[in-house]
């Protein structure tokens, strides 16, 4: 199954891709911002012929004015994902953190080095946060499915307890 782990971001979107990480930077506002960062993962989703993309939920505990803006850019990427027919799997924050730590509340600094000491990955610079969540959020998936290669602790793998996972299984049945 080829997966992908998307962290929507309006200023730079996380993307992994059988753990190779990237982002999608643009200077693009309102619609055509929206257009271009969708049309990119499409794309990806396209070129890569991804079966099933984990994605990170929506955060309620947002503080900044642009929680409606995010909350677009998700909606028109699930959207164009569902018209593909390609399975979204929904990653809450709390999941991602604490599959990362082993604490849904750590901080981004913490989560990055986390994985950065249980995988030697390091990710740095303008868009590391982004592609380091990116990265969790897929490797979950990977987990899920049994494509990872990295020994996660229990305390890790209990974060994936809390997502709905009917998606995939709806993808693994069909392959049967």
């Amino acid at each position: 199954m080829k997966t992908m782990g998307i962290d929507p971001s309006l200023t730079s979107t996380g993307i992994s891709i059988n753990g190779k990480t990237s982002t999608i930077k643009t200077k693009l506002y309102g619609v055509p911002r929206l257009d271009f960062i969708s049309g990119s993962i499409l794309q990806l989703t396209q070129l890569n012929k991804i079966d099933c993309v984990a994605i990170e939920g929506y955060s309620f505990a947002s503080k900044n004015s642009q929680a409606h803006s995010i909350g677009e850019l998700g909606g028109v990427i699930r959207f164009r994902l569902w018209q593909l027919g390609i399975s979204i799997i929904e990653i809450p924050p709390t999941s991602r953190a604490k599959f990362a730590t082993g604490r849904g509340n750590a901080s981004k600094g913490e989560v990055i080095s986390a994985i950065s000491a249980k995988t030697g990955i390091i990710f740095a610079g303008a868009g590391g946060n982004d592609e380091c969540d990116a990265w969790i959020i897929e490797e979950m998936l990977r987990y899920k499915i049994g494509q990872s290669t990295t020994d996660w602790p229990k305390i890790s793998t209990e974060a994936l307890d809390r997502i709905d996972w009917a998606q995939l299984e709806r993808i693994i049945d069909e392959c049967k």
